[in-house]
């Protein structure tokens, strides 16, 4: 048989440029490119649409009043540099608003975070009727805050019938006059703060804990640890970012503290010595009782730096602590027990 010659593909002529794509084919492509790479700032356009108007806005906005006289019975701003921050800083209520801020914001965090941290552990153990708890845990929060000052207001009412003088009454302790008192005033409110936020802040720490490996509280149960050693070294270390969570949201919340002090003492003045006079009701008072907004912008200004600072103090403390603290219970006895076998 004769031998098939070897078949060749054909190359185009030297010097002949290689076949494009039609022009309406690369139109095209080059639209639905461009529609693919703008879709993500479209769908996330009306966030930022609505951050400028009615966040960023108002904020540059006050600012701005901040240099301003503006009075609210009306008349045009009035360029006045950097006068409201000078009378605010020498303004002795400015100073009183703002330790009773502190001292409100401390008595009222610090046993509400505590009292939630042993809440959520106490939920987080397999118990009777645990899902009843754990719903009833926000019922505070659910509840309306202004509902629940005015029953607050009625248990510390000065009066003999108060509930809480009833309560001294039975235990051999004269009423107390706690709307006019300076830290009775300020106990009272910081009540109705934790009541109102220790059930919230509760299912937190118990989500956090849930997601807590179980396997770190089996090692440690095997290494001896009791349950009260488990919570120290493994629920806690493993809590941290929770736990700083919720103290940058109760730090945010101290510091916009008005709805409890303004209906607790039935007015914006804090009382008649200022006894619970925070800087929120500090800034309606100045702005809307007396009407000098620039001057009320300008404690809004501060108050906003007040709270950057505070936020970021608590998570330089608590990233030294992470760092300081060291390991886990069982990270350590693991450690310790391989030093051992050596």
């Amino acid at each position: 048989m004769a031998a098939h010659a070897p078949t060749t593909t054909a190359e185009p002529p030297a010097g002949r440029p290689p076949a494009q794509a039609p022009p309406d084919l690369v139109r095209r492509s080059r639209r639905e490119g461009r529609a693919y790479r703008r879709a993500p700032y479209v769908y996330i356009a009306p966030f930022f649409l609505l951050f400028g108007a009615f966040g960023l806005f108002p904020l540059v906005y006050t600012v701005w009043i901040s240099f301003q006289e503006y009075r609210l019975g009306g008349g045009d701003p009035e360029f006045v540099g950097w006068e409201n921050y000078t009378w605010l800083f020498g303004s002795p209520s400015f100073y009183n608003s703002l330790w009773k801020t502190l001292t409100i914001g401390l008595i009222s965090t610090v046993p509400q975070l505590l009292m939630a941290l042993g809440l959520a552990h106490l939920l987080n153990y397999n118990m009777k009727v645990r899902a009843f708890f754990r719903v009833s845990m926000i019922v505070p929060y659910a509840t309306s805050l202004v509902a629940a000052t005015l029953v607050f207001a009625s248990i510390f009412a000065n009066t003999p019938g108060g509930l809480m003088n009833v309560v001294l009454g039975m235990l051999g302790i004269d009423p107390i006059n706690w709307t006019n008192g300076n830290w009775t005033a300020q106990i009272a409110i910081a009540t109705i703060v934790t009541w109102h936020w220790t059930g919230y802040n509760a299912l937190i720490y118990l989500a956090g804990m849930q997601s807590i490996p179980k396997d770190l509280y089996e090692a440690a149960a095997i290494d001896g640890a009791g349950r009260f050693r488990q919570f120290l070294h493994v629920t806690i270390p493993g809590l941290r970012p929770t736990i700083l969570f919720t103290i940058v949201l109760s730090t945010i919340g101290a510091t916009q503290l008005f709805t409890e002090p303004f209906l607790f003492g039935n007015g914006a003045e804090g009382g008649a010595l200022g006894q619970y006079q925070v800087l929120t009701l500090y800034m309606y008072n100045i702005g809307f009782e007396i009407g000098r907004l620039g001057r009320a912008a300008a404690i809004a200004c501060v108050t906003l730096i007040i709270v950057i600072l505070l936020v970021l103090l608590n998570a330089g403390l608590a990233q030294l602590r992470t760092r300081d603290k060291g390991q886990p219970l069982i990270r350590r006895r693991s450690a310790s027990t391989r030093k051992a076998s050596r």
